[in-house]
């Protein structure tokens, strides 16, 4: 069975393939050929024979021919009706005899004359022959004997558009030349029937070949199957298919279109306006012929999608087809999926719109905006008060504020932002709250629990539209910082399962960025209250310095930027601005050390570069202890600016490790830049520190700053100081101004870094407030010293304090005397405190010490420091100086400007 299988499939395929289109076009173009062929041997045969056996027949149909062609050339009539109809034809007569082979052409008019003849004085005489026949319509011949002689003639009939005879025709052989004329033109007929089939023969290749290329190579029969296979597959496809002719008939429309557009089953062939029962929307497209993709028409009860393109897309002038198919059985299932992709992107949106910023509020904000109008007509969020201070809620309490509402319209019937709610626990936010889980409140208007919290309020809500609820607590880590309320308007139906769980999931984003911000907030504020309690409270009370400051943390946190002043002995004040690098508690805490170690070191009353070497090998310390307690915390960097400004010498002494040189703005308006050495930042160790002094005339401002507020990321560290010289030059401020002007020209409304900006106006203490003179090195010198002093006090009306003054200043000269070297000098100063200052060129430092009831001395200093607010030893290069402040009494008149008394 398996052979004859194999044999009757072979001789299937090699049936197929002897009827392959090949063969089977060769066969038809061979037939045609054949065929083309016969036609042509039988005319010539017939015209031979016709020729040779009745040359009188022959002679009657060539002339009935050439006269009958003539008679109906174009225009002939028209010429008939001219003035002279002769011109015309005779030349066209006598071509057209000539070229037809025939003796003459005659043309005349209705009554025999004639218009032409190849005898011209024939012209304009009568016809000889018979007329009459051919004048009621027919063509007639005879034999005659006319001017030529013995011929055969045919006459026929003009005829207008009318059908009236307007003219006649006549052509003719004289019968001795038709045998000759036969015999001529055979050669010619048989050239022509050559030429006839060659052409016939070469036409008929070029069709077959454009029609095997059109049909691709099938055959009649392969083509009548294809297309019974075409008919049947577009009438039992599942979508409508309608093809539009270009004068807007229906060409074809197949089952499925006419069911789904409703045609009747004579549609086709009638124009597509005139189609009773079809949508107009859906006529206009098809009569339009514009191209269209998916676009949705309803039909009847349908929804239809039309695609459209034109059948030739070069021209587009054969028509159009277009394809229906029927989307009503989608149209539920796309609409949940459009629902399921909205409910997607409101949950991307989620992931990247809310948690932008670490701030509670604006993270609830977002929130709203979220959730506005694709979940909810309206969203409030309520928070506990612990939560916007960083902390935890405590407590029982149902206590919440309202941080966050929004909607579809601005106006609102809810409670306003910033409201401390109380909800009562019948309402869902508190069961929510105290729950943790979500609450569903299909109709507001039947919900009791909900409308104890305060009828009146409830009222407006649901007088508002508002009709259904979902309340959602904000849990995050396991804790409950508040709710949020999902309110729906402008749908009639109440909030289901699936808008119950995209409001969870949002929520849920939403909890966790909440409580992010919220640590945030509680750690920033830690961070800034640490910063906060080491910088200055408030400065103290001076009279070198006019002092202005700003301090503004960082956008990202606190840092270590600091600035300090410090009363010094003698009146002098010491300045300090310093900078650590890095941001946090960390940062903070460090700077609160310096700041302390700044303090202390300058209570010695050393050099400035003396003190910033005492604060490198601090920092070194701090970084060796932090490294070898393995924290990873030590300090990257610090730098620091310390300077002393004496208002009695007007000199300005100033150290730099690391930090921006201070700017100087003299009394005129002028800016100065001093240039000045800058010794590396602290921590680096190695190259020493040095000093320069600054003659600073009175009123000069010294603008000290750190690096946050010239430099930023979208400027050079120039530019900045070029914007600083800019808001400080050409103008006299007080310093608070200045302080300001360069705050508003050079920072941003929040800085990237910390920035510490402090502006000191010099001033000087008056000479009358000043009295000095050099000591002898002899001990009775002491009593004229203490004259000296009582008439300067007396002056100053501070004559309370000449017993005190006398018995300091007896004790400090007589060591300077017995103990110190010369040269030896004594000044006082009237400032907020009297100063009594004694130098000598000894570095030798006295110190106070309590002596034994038995001991004869020893008891000068204590004496010293009983009768003083402050006492103490400086050392400048060539000696020291031994200093006592004493308050000044009450009713004692202090200098201008020198401020209470201490």
């Amino acid at each position: 069975m398996v052979e004859h299988a194999d044999r009757t499939q072979g001789t299937s395929k090699h049936s197929r393939r002897a009827r392959s289109p090949r063969s089977l076009a060769g066969q038809v173009f061979a037939l045609q050929v054949a065929v083309v062929v016969l036609l042509v041997l039988g005319a010539i045969l017939a015209l031979v024979l016709e020729s040779r056996s009745a040359s009188d027949k022959e002679a009657r149909n060539r002339s009935v021919a050439v006269a009958e062609a003539f008679a109906h050339a174009p225009g002939l009539v028209d010429t008939l009706k001219s003035s002279s109809p002769t011109s015309v034809l005779q030349p066209l007569t006598e071509a057209a005899r000539k070229d037809a082979g025939v003796d003459f052409i005659v043309v005349m008019d209705t009554h025999g004359i004639r218009y032409t003849h190849p005898l011209p004085d024939r012209i304009g005489k009568r016809f000889v022959g018979t007329i009459e026949p051919s004048l009621a319509g027919q063509i007639y011949t005879e034999s005659v004997h006319g001017p030529l002689g013995h011929e055969v003639q045919a006459v026929v009939p003009v005829k207008n558009a009318d059908g009236q005879v307007v003219g006649l025709v006549s052509a003719g052989l004289k019968v001795k030349n038709v045998t000759s004329a036969g015999n001529r033109q055979l050669p010619v007929i048989l050239a022509t029937g050559a030429a006839a089939l060659a052409l016939a023969t070469t036409g008929t290749a070029l069709a077959t070949r454009r029609l095997k290329r059109q049909t691709h190579g099938l055959g009649p029969a392969e083509m009548t199957r294809m297309y019974e296979h075409h008919d049947a597959v577009l009438h039992a496809v599942r979508e409508g298919v309608v093809i539009v002719g270009q004068d807007g008939r229906l060409v074809l429309a197949n089952d499925e279109a006419k069911e789904l557009l409703g045609l009747p089953a004579d549609a086709e062939g009638r124009q597509v306006g005139d189609l009773e029962g079809l949508d107009p929307e859906t006529s206009e497209l098809l009569l339009s012929g514009r191209v269209a993709a998916d676009e949705v028409h309803r039909a009847g009860g349908r929804l239809l999608v039309v695609n459209q393109r034109p059948t030739d897309p070069h021209s587009g002038g054969m028509g159009w087809v277009a394809t229906i198919r029927d989307s009503t059985e989608l149209l539920a299932v796309s609409g949940k999926a459009e629902a399921a992709g909205r409910r997607l992107a409101m949950l991307y949106e989620a992931g990247t719109g809310i948690g932008s910023t670490l701030d509670v509020v604006h993270t609830a904000e977002e929130l709203v905006r979220v959730a506005v109008p694709g979940l909810a007509d309206f969203v409030t969020v309520d928070l506990a008060d612990p939560v916007l201070q960083g902390n935890e809620p405590t407590g029982g309490g149902m206590e919440l504020r309202r941080v966050a509402v929004g909607g579809i319209e601005e106006e609102h019937p809810f409670y306003p932002r910033g409201k401390l709610i109380t909800f009562v626990p019948s309402t869902p936010m508190a069961q929510g709250f105290d729950s943790g889980l979500s609450q569903v409140v299909p109709d507001l208007s039947t919900a009791d629990g909900w409308r104890a919290q305060d009828p009146q309020w409830t009222g407006r809500i649901v007088d508002h539209g508002v009709h259904s609820l979902i309340t959602t607590p904000l849990s995050a880590r396991g804790i409950i910082l508040g709710v949020a309320n999902f309110w729906r308007s402008q749908k009639p139906e109440p909030f289901d399962d699936e808008d119950l769980s995209l409001a969870e999931e949002l929520v849920a984003r939403a909890a966790v960025s909440i409580d992010n911000a919220r640590r945030y907030t509680r750690e920033h504020a830690m961070a800034v209250t640490l910063q906060r309690s080491l910088l200055p409270r408030a400065l103290p009370e001076q009279s070198a310095l006019e002092v202005a400051h700003r301090y503004l943390p960082a956008q990202s946190g606190v840092s270590g930027d600091w600035f300090d002043v410090i009363p010094l002995p003698g009146s002098r004040v010491a300045v300090v601005v310093g900078d650590v690098v890095g941001h946090g508690l960390h940062a903070a805490a460090t700077m609160g050390r310096l700041r302390t170690a700044v303090h202390n070191f300058s209570a010695l009353d050393i050099p400035p570069d003396e003190l910033l070497a005492h604060l490198d090998e601090l920092v070194d310390r701090i970084d060796q202890e932090e490294s070898d307690g393995a924290t990873g915390t030590g300090v990257s960097g610090a730098t620091c600016l310390y300077a002393i400004y004496d208002p009695v010498s007007q000199l300005c002494t100033v150290g730099l490790a690391g930090h921006p040189a201070p700017v100087l703005v003299r009394p005129d308006g002028s800016v100065d830049f001093p240039d000045l050495p800058v010794g590396p930042p602290l921590g680096t160790g190695g190259a020493p520190f040095e000093t320069a002094e600054i003659h600073l005339p009175e009123g000069t401002q010294i603008v000290l700053y750190t690096d946050g507020l010239i430099e930023d990321r979208a400027r050079d560290f120039d530019v900045g100081l070029d914007l600083l010289r800019d808001a400080l030059a050409g103008r006299r401020r007080e310093p608070e101004e200045n302080c300001q002007a360069v705050i508003e020209a050079l920072l941003p409304a929040r800085p990237q870094d910390d920035v510490a900006l402090l502006i000191a106006r010099t001033r000087v203490i008056d000479p009358e407030n000043i009295v000095e003179r050099e000591i002898p090195f002899e001990p009775e010198a002491v009593a004229e010293l203490r004259t000296w002093a009582a008439a300067a006090l007396e002056k100053w009306d501070l004559g309370d304090l000449v017993f005190g003054t006398e018995l300091i200043l007896s004790e400090l000269a007589t060591n300077a005397i017995r103990y110190g070297t010369p040269p030896a000098r004594v000044r006082l100063l009237r400032d907020r405190a009297l100063i009594c200052e004694v130098s000598d060129g000894s570095s030798t430092a006295p110190h106070l010490r309590y002596a034994a009831t038995t001991d004869e001395g020893g008891r000068g200093l204590f004496l010293v420091a009983q009768l003083t607010t402050h006492w103490g030893t400086r050392y400048f290069p060539r000696g020291k100086i031994i200093w006592a402040e004493q308050a000044l009494p009450s009713s004692a008149e202090r200098p201008e400007g020198s401020g209470p008394a201490p």
